[in-house]
């Protein structure tokens, strides 16, 4: 991502302010089905720490963020979280999961961006590790203050991840109104297709 909007203390705040009563507990709910409680969680894109707050609840949940700013107020919001500066691309890390989550992170990166960091989770996550993420439905791509942002199908969403994570769940949801949004939980497969 090559996106500045989340680099500025200023930005960080306008976001906070705006995403106040927004949270993926609903999402969470999904995924306690197929992750069961006490395991590790890697969340790509903590933000705020709004979701990392609800995980940290069932889960042991390191936090990440490529934005210095988020992971200042995370700091400095919850001192006793355990937070790292990762890109969502890249996911440059020796840890080891049994969950990756993310909350409408994972739309901000290209195509071929997302299958890099589809793979890279596929690494770091351990076997029959269980994956989480949102997107926004739609077809299209635009930019968005700054930020790229891809819309995604269910189709599409299971044609990215089908060759490293087996689907356990795909269903649109209203973020904001009635299928704005889709989740898409999946299992590590024995070997990447």
């Amino acid at each position: 991502m090559t996106d500045n909007y989340y680099k500025t203390k200023e930005s960080v705040q306008e976001y906070i302010s705006l995403a106040k009563d927004v949270n993926g507990g609903q999402l969470i709910k999904e995924l306690m089905k197929y992750l069961p409680n006490n395991s590790s969680v890697l969340e790509i894109g903590t933000g705020p720490g709004t979701d990392w707050n609800i995980l940290k609840d069932n889960y042991t949940v390191i936090a990440s963020d490529n934005s210095s700013e988020f992971l200042k107020h995370l700091q400095k919001t919850y001192p006793s979280g355990e937070f790292i500066a990762l890109d969502a691309i890249s996911l440059v890390t020796n840890l080891k999961f049994d969950g990756i989550y993310s909350n409408k992170v994972m739309h901000h990166l290209q195509k071929s961006e997302l299958q890099e960091s589809i793979k890279r989770q596929y690494d770091i996550i351990g076997n029959d590790g269980i994956i989480c993420h949102s997107f926004w439905k739609g077809t299209e791509s635009e930019v968005f203050k700054g930020l790229f942002v891809q819309y995604h199908t269910k189709t599409s969403i299971e044609e990215h991840f089908k060759g490293y994570f087996e689907t356990l769940l795909i269903q649109e949801y209203a973020e904001f109104e009635e299928g704005d949004s889709i989740l898409f939980i999946g299992k590590k497969k024995a070997s990447p297709l």
